[in-house]
């Protein structure tokens, strides 16, 4: 095969997991924004119940063939690609915020992702990490580390550790996890309906902790805004970026894939500038080309 036929599946995958990325940074703004309106389990359990009933109609014939057989040879499986990646992963950060600051969970969640991933990739995918990819893993993490510090080194000096980092950090373990099983996914079944089977698994999971939050707390406040960050939510936040970041751990693997998330954090500054009018400052424009020469070095080609 020609280095140039080798390489397009990798550009693709490059795409996907800046797109996926770039759609999660504007689901820690909109979830931030309802934390005290919607209760963290019932909105986890309504998003990825949301994102189900999106992916149903697109699946329902693959899901009653061959899809549905797979499924009860590797139900193991399915357990804790589901509970990592969709009943604990979002839950945890929103649990977070209750606990934490948003600069901490950003400076916390982002740069303990990719370690963990790295780690998790090399003990059970046996993926070779190379000093390239350690090299670019810890250029993009100081960028990251510049942007939520604003430049400031005395705002990383008064990071403090408690009950919401530990969340946080289980969070990013539980999505490391998430990254290796995907890489594993069963031969023969379809992206979308490998989706779609993870997602209701994750809500039935989801299910008890609901309904124990809905008897303490009486639920969600039904009203426009509720229910369009709840779409978002489940058709952006879920259905399409996690299809694009699956596409690309396919093909990159889980250890590289996980390094992009780095970007969440660049992609959330840049919205805020645009959309909310903050002023760009010269850390914004260090932190990003850091985080960009850390993903470049760390995916680059080989010869």
């Amino acid at each position: 095969m020609k280095a140039s036929e080798s390489a397009s599946p990798k550009k693709k995958a490059y795409l996907f997991a800046v797109l996926a990325t770039l759609i999660w940074s504007g689901n820690f703004i909109v979830a931030r924004s309802v934390t005290h309106e919607i209760p963290p389990f019932t909105l986890a359990f309504y998003r990825w119940f949301c994102a189900s009933v999106l992916l149903l109609p697109f699946t329902r014939t693959y899901l009653v063939k061959s899809e549905w057989k797979i499924f009860k040879s590797a139900l193991l499986y399915f357990f804790i690609t589901a509970f990592t990646g969709i009943t604990l992963f979002n839950t945890l950060i929103y649990v977070a915020g209750y606990h934490t600051s948003a600069i901490n969970m950003a400076l916390l969640g982002t740069c303990s992702s990719p370690v963990f991933a790295l780690i998790l990739a090399r003990i059970f995918l046996k993926e070779n990490i190379t000093a390239a990819q350690v090299a670019g893993m810890l250029i993009s993490i100081t960028g990251v580390m510049i942007l939520l510090s604003r430049g400031s080194l005395s705002a990383l000096t008064e990071f403090r550790f408690g009950r919401g980092e530990l969340w946080i950090l289980a969070a990013a373990f539980s999505f490391a996890i998430y990254n290796t099983c995907v890489k594993k996914k069963p031969l023969g079944m379809k992206p979308i309906a490998f989706l779609c089977i993870v997602f209701f698994t994750g809500t039935l999971l989801l299910l008890p902790f609901y309904v124990w939050e809905y008897s303490t707390t009486g639920g969600i406040r039904v009203n426009l805004k509720n229910l369009s960050i709840i779409f978002y939510l489940g058709a952006g936040a879920s259905v399409l970026s996690f299809f694009l970041w699956n596409k690309s751990i396919q093909i990159l693997g889980a250890a590289k894939t996980a390094l992009f998330g780095n970007l969440i954090p660049v992609f959330s500054s840049m919205e805020a500038i645009l959309l909310l009018g903050e002023k760009i400052s010269i850390y914004h424009l260090i932190s990003f080309g850091l985080v960009v020469t850390g993903l470049l070095l760390a995916n680059r080609l080989k010869k």
